[in-house]
């Protein structure tokens, strides 16, 4: 009895130490209050400031093509990465899995400068084009998609391809009919993994980015130091904003699952 409570209590300060800082921030974004601290009224002045103000509007806009796109590239890559390394023997399968840990275990800050290097300096391809920071956004988060989809495939039959070939399917007809189907919970995984990824990340992006385009990381940094009151303050709104679309995407997945397991 006194080991149970101890383990509730234990976890009730951990859910606490993690999310109290994001919950206050939610309260201070309903409030007519310009700093944390004192509390003025309720007030919706930094949702209309945030979704009134083109700069900001531009600014997430750009961000969530930006994500999207990359993480479109990375589940790609990273489930063509899972299916070749599931498949392939078992040195080239250890070989692709060590490969792939280095971009996870490697610093943000030394991929940014690399990519940089690589792309700006070597290859004299402009900022402006946005391709080194797809490149970079790419490298960061492929990994983690590759990650996403090779758990599904362990747990899935290998013999089902071989299976689906001698039912009659053709090799694309196995491929996409079997094997993406079986791994399909995975590959959505992997993509909203990089999603939230490509919305973090601020190493890479302030290195490759173009001077006149911010993402959400890297605009929240930058307004910190010197941009107008009603900017800072309408970032905790979108503070809120963002929590409330991960905590719904998250029930959604858990309630489709749910449902999956069921039938």
């Amino acid at each position: 009895m006194v080991k149970k409570l101890g383990q509730r209590l234990w976890l009730f300060c951990v859910f606490v130490f993690l999310y109290a800082p994001i919950l206050v921030l939610i309260v201070y974004s309903f409030t007519s209050s310009t700093m944390i601290g004192a509390i003025r009224g309720f007030s919706l002045e930094h949702y209309v400031t945030l979704f009134t103000t083109k700069e900001l509007l531009h600014m997430i806009g750009g961000t969530l093509l930006l994500a999207v796109t990359v993480a479109f590239l990375s589940t790609l890559l990273g489930t063509i990465g899972a299916i070749g390394s599931f498949y392939a023997g078992k040195k080239s399968g250890q070989c692709i899995n060590f490969l792939n840990q280095i971009p996870i275990a490697n610093a943000e800050v030394v991929t940014g400068f690399s990519i940089c290097v690589l792309m700006i300096v070597l290859f004299g391809v402009d900022k402006d084009t946005y391709l080194p920071l797809l490149v970079g956004q790419t490298v960061l988060c492929a990994p983690f998609a590759y990650l996403s989809v090779l758990p599904k495939l362990k747990q899935m039959d290998p013999n089902l391809y071989e299976a689906a070939l001698d039912l009659g399917c053709n090799h694309r007809q196995a491929l996409w009919r079997v094997i993406v189907r079986e791994i399909m919970p995975g590959i959505t995984s992997g993509f909203m993994l990089s999603v939230t990824l490509s919305l973090d990340d601020y190493f890479i992006t302030t290195y490759t980015k173009p001077a006149v385009f911010d993402t959400i990381s890297t605009y929240v940094v930058n307004a910190t130091k010197g941009a107008r009151t009603e900017i800072k303050t309408a970032l905790w709104a979108l503070s809120a904003v963002i929590f409330l679309v991960v905590v719904l995407v998250v029930i959604g997945m858990n309630m489709k699952a749910g449902r999956k397991q069921k039938r």
